[in-house]
């Protein structure tokens, strides 16, 4: 087996419309990357694309997005061209994916006084590589082809791929590449085209793309300071492009996790993403719901860790292998200890947005079986708190949001041994409880009282044990281990705490405070794990590094706790980001400091585009404008805004109804303007 290389992601080009996406070199051609391919249902049905003119690769001199699906690569046919400095021939490939495949076209354009005549050589080539497998730098051998006209075709097992190339001659070359070539005469002065589609299809898809899918609200904003309105901008493109649904509910969409790994259903980040993305519509909201309350656990399994109420982790169309880790997951797999409360969450906060009685009242069935998983599996023990452990060993050993190996450690750097108890699986659960019994009131359900007494014996729970004290004072601790004891490293996880009710003023200010030191700010977003930790270092994915949704619930909870001069601190912190990575913000980037670089370092096999960090960009737009919705209302904060000069919101929406706010050069609420919004 060759040795097990994660490929890297964060200079290649990557166009996407799922369940299909296209990575590539900036010049288009794809194989000289790891990751390159055109992927359909997280199987590469193209692992290699060149393209010949008289032999010549054409100079690539731009490369221009035209959205999250489509791109085009302008390049130079200087051995067409005359000996005049200006480039008189050029050609446009553009590249575009759907739902069901992808379609690639070239445009030749000349403005020489004669015509000229090129022949167009395409090879392709596939290894209908599954995405674990490269993930982990594989590859399998080459599928065969086969031609019938002007159609090329090729599968394995459930994947069937076909290529159609118009007025082409398709042949198989001796290295198995399939050729498609033109002879092409482009006119003084003129221009003409060329161009092949594939389809593909896979008969074990648990995951489907919208071909139509139904619009939501894009806000429209407008002020001095554009890096947020680029940052919604490009981060709705994206999550547009990342709506699915499953096949056994094509009514309800969600958003797929991320691109290249995840281009499926997770329940957290399904969860995270549809929560930031309230203040646009409660639409994704209530089918995220559906979706994952239609998965809902009625079993006790321990090869796939479900449970009677818990919520799911994620959907595959097989097992997932992932080599040299030992770990293999089932189709679908529970094996998250956070996402159930998330649900319970999510529900209430639709809820307050103003998603439909009858719609809430119709999961209160789930949102019951949710709770009594909290008191009856996720606190396993009987301690009060909630833990996990991975019982089959083959499974994510660590599953809060924090899942690799290494995330759970003390501050000396020895991993932490489970059952692990997280802090912020408590203040879910204590959010969720609480908010729990305020839907079970509303909807004349008995039980309100007892969740409210059960929350409030975590939270005694909590404050008895989680909380600890270093030469800075005192914080909570990441997590309790196997043996109870507070794992006393200091990490992001903390930012989770605010806005649930679980800690009072004085707990939240210390908390506020941690969250903006220089151990945890880097200055372009919230580290994962503070600089004073041995196991600290920018490029670790959980221990040192910076994620958008991270900081962006962080920033929220500030917000909601009163800490705005934090909350700003964190959110010019974000956009500094944003604005060094064109507004497409990665799943995760380095934690180095701002005053070490002038832009964020990549970390290199970060997802992008990915849901959560891109519907981060919503969230942070409602914590600026202090957006607190109560399902009749939308109360608007007037604390002073991070960002610089005035801004103007509109396209907001609380339930159907659409609403409109204007900050000042201060950053204060001079306006606003719609149904039951409220400033205050």
């Amino acid at each position: 087996m060759n040795a097990i290389l994660q490929p890297l992601l964060h200079d290649e080009i990557v166009i996407l419309r799922a369940p299909t996406q296209a990575w590539s070199s900036p010049s288009g051609a794809i194989g000289s990357g790891a990751i390159h391919g055109i992927y359909h249902s997280d199987v590469r049905i193209v692992s290699r694309a060149e393209v010949r003119y008289d032999g010549h690769e054409a100079e690539n001199i731009a490369t221009v997005p035209g959205g999250a699906e489509s791109v085009a690569f302008i390049g130079l046919l200087r051995h067409l061209d005359d000996s005049t400095p200006d480039p008189r021939v050029r050609v446009v490939q553009r590249r575009t994916v759907t739902t069901t495949g992808a379609i690639e076209s070239i445009v030749f354009e000349s403005t020489l006084e004669h015509e000229v005549s090129s022949t167009v050589v395409v090879r392709l080539q596939s290894d209908l590589a599954e995405m674990d497998l490269v993930k982990a730098g594989l590859t399998e051998p080459l599928a065969p082809m086969s031609i019938e006209g002007e159609t090329a075709s090729w599968g394995r097992d459930a994947i069937e791929a076909s290529l159609r190339a118009t007025g082409a001659a398709l042949a198989i070359a001796a290295d198995g590449f399939l050729e498609l070539s033109w002879t092409v005469t482009i006119p003084a002065k003129g221009s003409t085209r060329l161009g092949w589609a594939i389809e593909a299809s896979d008969a074990d898809a648990v995951v489907r793309g919208l071909t139509t899918p139904p619009g939501w609200s894009v806000p429209v904003l407008t002020g001095g300071d554009d890096r947020l309105a680029r940052w919604v901008s490009r981060a709705l493109g994206d999550l547009d492009a990342l709506r699915l649904t499953t096949v056994a509910d094509p009514t309800s969409e969600f958003l797929a996790a991320g691109a290249p790994w995840f281009f499926t259903l997770f329940g957290r980040d399904s969860i995270w993403a549809a929560r930031f993305m309230l203040p646009l519509g409660t639409r994704l909201a209530g089918d995220t719901l559906r979706v994952l309350a239609g998965l809902q656990g009625t079993s006790t399994v321990a090869e796939t860790a479900e449970q009677p109420g818990k919520i799911m982790h994620e959907l595959r169309r097989g097992t997932l292998e992932i080599p040299g880790a030992g770990i293999s997951l089932p189709p679908l797999y529970y094996g998250t200890v956070d996402a159930t409360a998330l649900w319970v969450c999510l529900l209430h906060d639709a809820w307050r947005w103003g998603l439909p009685g009858d719609e809430v009242r119709s999961m209160i069935p789930q949102l019951v079986a949710a709770l009594e998983w909290m008191r009856d599996f996720g606190d396993a023990d009987g301690d009060g708190l909630l833990e996990y452990v991975d019982s089959t060993g083959k499974g994510l050993a660590n599953q809060g949001w924090k899942d690799s190996g290494d995330s759970v450690q003390w501050r000396d750097g020895t991993l932490a041994d489970g059952p692990i108890a997280l802090c912020e699986v408590q203040a879910y659960a204590f959010e969720a409880a609480t908010h729990g019994a305020d839907l079970l009131d509303h909807f004349g359900m008995d039980g309100g009282d007892e969740w409210r007494a059960w929350a409030a014996r975590l939270k005694s729970r909590f404050n008895e044990t989680f909380w600890i004290q270093d030469a800075d004072g005192a914080y909570p601790a990441i997590a309790l281990d196997a043996q109870k004891r507070a794992v006393n490293t200091v990490t992001s996880n903390l930012g989770h705490l605010l806005g649930t009710g679980l800690l009072d003023d004085r707990q939240a200010a210390l908390v506020a405070r941690r969250l903006v030191s220089p151990e945890l700010n880097s200055g372009f977003g919230l580290r994962t794990m503070s600089t004073d930790s041995a196991g600290y270092w920018p490029l670790s994915y959980h221990g040192g590094s910076v994620w958008t949704h991270d900081t962006a619930i962080a920033i929220h909870g500030l917000s909601r706790d009163g800490f705005v001069a934090e909350a700003g601190t964190l959110v010019s912190g974000l956009l500094a980001a944003a604005s060094g990575f064109d507004y497409r913000m990665p799943e995760l980037h380095s934690g180095d400091p701002a005053s070490a670089f002038a832009s964020p370092v990549p970390y290199p096999a970060a997802c992008r585009p990915q849901a959560w960090s891109a519907a981060a960009a919503v969230s942070v737009l409602g914590s600026v404008l202090g957006l607190n919705p109560d399902a009749q209302s939308a109360t608007i904060g007037v604390s002073p805004s991070p960002l610089a000069g005035s801004l103007s919101v509109t396209g907001l929406r609380l339930g159907d109804a659409d609403f409109s706010i204007v900050l000042n050069d201060d950053g204060e609420v001079t306006a606003a303007s719609g149904a039951g919004v409220l400033v205050g």
